[in-house]
């Protein structure tokens, strides 16, 4: 087995050896650090003495010696005796069950920030290094293991159990899940500073996260929604930017090089999200990047469609980047000024004030609407007001292009 395979295993198996440890001792900072050595030693062992027969049970077993040690060396006396019997478990009682969608939602827990939520869950679910989730979010590992470390503090205080709630609680955070894997998901596709336009790596972690909890739970509506909207949008990848990794808008980009396979799997999975009982966001949004997908060219995009399933995105789901998005499909429909003017709407909503997406969608209709002047204005706005390098580019171009007319 080659090394990519090793790590997409390891990677594939750490959440659920991390779900089996966390059920039996409850020690959900413990457990990890004796899941990160098993799976240290594995890619250490596995390789030269080939994968054993129950790669999850061999890593189990090994993170749960691990663990013991640490409890015996953790505690003196009678109590480490006592936490001792009561952890030593037969390390061939591997249970079948994967608790990755449990480890999610732990992850995901109420007292915890945005942010930490997704930092958790790419430490712990996606088995990816503090190094590594640092530098995709741009901070100091010393920042990003401060909040780490502060997010399982958190749930150890708030006595979270290892267990799924039950009823409203139980949707509620599974709410929750999706939403965390959508940022991480558009955080990969499109960064929010830096000089790269998108972090690959990000995108198909969001990606292989959300196929678990799809494996887990296929007959979700917004799960199947979910992970529908990823594949569809991550399948313009390669005509998003040019060789020198400036962006390329939707309306010019390369539908060829849109890789079909994503896409096929996409629209299958979006047509069944939307046969679910109950519509949510994630439905709707799928049914949108569907819609794309079915055109050949942009010219060909069915408008009238994109702008019916806005408007019940934007009754079911109230969101002022729905209306951003909304606006532009209403501009293609009916002309710039209408999409203007419902821009106009999000004037005074203080979520988006100043906000570079706001500018540039009003630059782009402006340009449009042959009011070369306010687009060049916002254009240069919009520019100043991203963190991202390929945005800023992509922005500047387009203003020096009006300036030169």
């Amino acid at each position: 087995m080659t090394a990519p395979h090793f790590e997409d295993l390891l990677r594939d198996l750490t959440p659920q050896v991390l779900g089996t440890l966390v059920r039996r001792y409850g020690r959900f900072e413990g457990c990890e650090d004796a899941v990160q050595e098993a799976v240290l030693a594995a890619s250490v062992q596995w390789p030269e003495e080939g994968v054993p027969d129950n790669p999850r049970g061999w890593l189990v077993t090994v993170a749960g010696r691990r663990l013991v040690d640490q409890i015996r060396s953790d505690h003196a006396r009678r109590e480490r005796e006592n936490a001792t019997t009561a952890a030593e478990v037969p390390p061939e009682e591997v249970p079948d069950t994967d608790d990755t969608l449990l480890l999610l939602f732990l992850c995901c827990h109420p007292a915890l920030t945005a942010a930490s939520q997704t930092a958790l869950t790419l430490r712990a679910v996606g088995g990816l290094t503090t190094a590594e989730i640092a530098r995709a979010f741009l901070v100091p590992e010393a920042t990003m293991a401060a909040r780490i470390s502060r997010a399982k503090q958190r749930i150890r205080a708030a006595g979270s159990s290892f267990a799924l709630p039950e009823g409203a609680e139980r949707e509620e955070r599974l709410r929750v899940v999706l939403h965390v894997l959508y940022l991480i998901f558009n955080e990969g596709y499109t960064a929010s500073s830096g000089s790269e336009l998108h972090r690959a790596d990000l995108a198909r972690e969001a990606i292989r996260l959300t196929r678990m909890v799809h494996a887990q739970l296929p007959e979700d509506g917004e799960v199947t929604g979910l992970l529908a909207l990823m594949l569809l949008t991550h399948a313009r990848r390669a005509a998003r930017t040019t060789a020198a990794g400036d962006l390329v808008p939707l309306a010019e980009q390369d539908r060829t090089a849109w890789e079909r396979a994503l896409l096929d799997e996409g629209t299958a999975l979006a047509k069944a999200a939307l046969a679910a009982p109950e519509l949510g966001p994630y439905q709707l949004q799928a049914a949108i990047a569907a819609t794309h997908a079915d055109a050949a060219t942009a010219r060909e995009t069915d408008w009238a469609q994109v702008h019916a399933l806005y408007l019940i995105l934007e009754r079911i789901a109230p969101n002022p980047m729905v209306t951003l998005n909304h606006a532009v499909a209403l501009a293609e429909l009916n002309g710039p000024q209408a999409g203007l003017a419902l821009l106009a709407t999000l004037d005074g909503d203080q979520r988006m004030a100043g906000h570079h997406r706001l500018l540039s969608v009003r630059a782009h209709l402006l340009e449009r609407a042959g009011d070369r002047a306010g687009a060049y204005d916002h254009y240069r706005r919009a520019a100043k007001a991203t963190a991202s390098l390929a945005e800023q580019r992509f922005l500047e171009a387009r203003a020096r292009r009006l300036q030169a007319q």
